[in-house]
């Protein structure tokens, strides 16, 4: 039994914040000193990352409310009574953190949120939530996958859903990089159509395992018991393109799909140079360089929402709104992530 992609749907936060919206923020480093010229830091910042904007949830907004805006989407494009979903599962990271406060709220799960807010009344519709950093959404796929061809499940619902910028420490210089947003497809098991094809999966937790993490803010006369996202850049650059594209021939060689047929690289949206290393690192593990336009990219506009970068590029992508990147009957796409845990996946598609 396949497990075919039959809806897709996103919710991009309407609030644009550009990169000279920095230009005034004081930045330290992560001793606790001040570092000057911030108009330097923004320029470079572009220079390295290719984002030259993001979107932040309006004020009103939690994680759950964009995974709902992204679930009933993706559920009107697949023309399905949502009472028939077997399982509903939402990746995020933080929660639900309110605008201007200072905790996660995870109780009850955000899958069981999307669930109320649906109006899903089918008690045997499961609804959980994955924690598994930036790959999250790939991981949620994964399982779904898993659940069809258990004979467990006919649909399901697979959310990625983040709001960052509340988990942002407003003097890092990090804080640029992250973004809102959410991203969600529904998934059928279809006896006589192409769909998940393979897939790989890795969890590295020993050295690695605090390359992402939770830490106080870099100026110190802030209170140490309130804690953001931390990374360690270089640690995550050098483990990405080391650990990432073999992740990706494995995924092609569990389903011994030649990487000439892939005619799409969706990659998490995590900075463009990475991405685009990655992708040559890929490549040149069959002696190949990459084909032009195989990688779309959003990250220049959206920024990095976590686990709602890859479906919401899908999603545009699906519906023709990313000039030249069309997706195609028959195509093979791979998808490839990774983030905190560290973890990687990945999963070759065929539409």
């Amino acid at each position: 039994m396949n497990t075919k992609i039959i809806g897709a749907g996103s919710s991009i936060p309407n609030l644009i914040i550009k990169n000279e919206d920095f230009l005034q923020q004081e930045f330290f480093d992560e001793k606790g000193r001040l570092i000057p010229n911030p108009e330097s830091i923004v320029s470079k910042f572009k220079e390295i990352t290719g984002i030259e904007e993001r979107r932040y949830a309006e004020q009103t907004y939690v994680t759950s409310d964009l995974a709902f805006e992204a679930a009933q989407k993706a559920i009107a494009d697949a023309q399905i009574d949502q009472e028939s979903l077997d399982y509903i599962i939402l990746a995020h990271n933080y929660g639900d953190v309110p605008y201007g406060s200072i905790q996660s709220d995870t109780v009850p799960s955000l899958a069981a949120r999307v669930k109320a807010k649906l109006g899903i009344v089918n008690p045997k519709c499961v609804a959980y939530d994955v924690l598994f950093g930036c790959p999250g959404w790939i991981e949620g796929l994964i399982q779904a996958y898993a659940f069809i061809r258990a004979g467990m499940a006919k649909r399901c619902l697979v959310i990625g859903a983040d709001v960052l910028s509340r988990v942002t420490d407003q003097h890092d210089r990090d804080t640029m990089i992250f973004a809102d947003g959410a991203g969600a497809v529904v998934v059928e098991a279809q006896a006589d159509q192409p769909g998940i094809l393979a897939t790989a999966s890795a969890t590295y937790a020993v050295q690695e395992l605090d390359y992402l993490n939770f830490g106080p803010s870099y100026k110190q006369e802030l209170t140490r018991d309130v804690c953001y996202i931390k990374m360690k850049g270089r640690k995550i650059y050098e483990f990405a393109l080391s650990r990432v594209p073999e992740a990706m021939k494995a995924c092609l060689d569990q389903g011994n799909i030649p990487i000439d047929q892939v005619k799409k690289v969706l990659i998490h949206q995590a900075n463009e140079k990475m991405d685009y290393a990655i992708l040559e690192r890929f490549y040149k593990l069959y002696d190949m360089a990459p084909p032009e336009d195989v990688m779309p990219m959003t990250i220049h506009k959206l920024g990095n929402s976590s686990v709602a970068t890859i479906p919401t590029l899908y999603d545009l992508m699906k519906r023709d709104l990313l000039p030249g990147q069309q997706l195609k009957a028959g195509d093979i796409v791979l998808f490839a992530s990774v983030g905190a845990g560290m973890n990687i996946n990945a999963v070759a598609y065929q539409v």
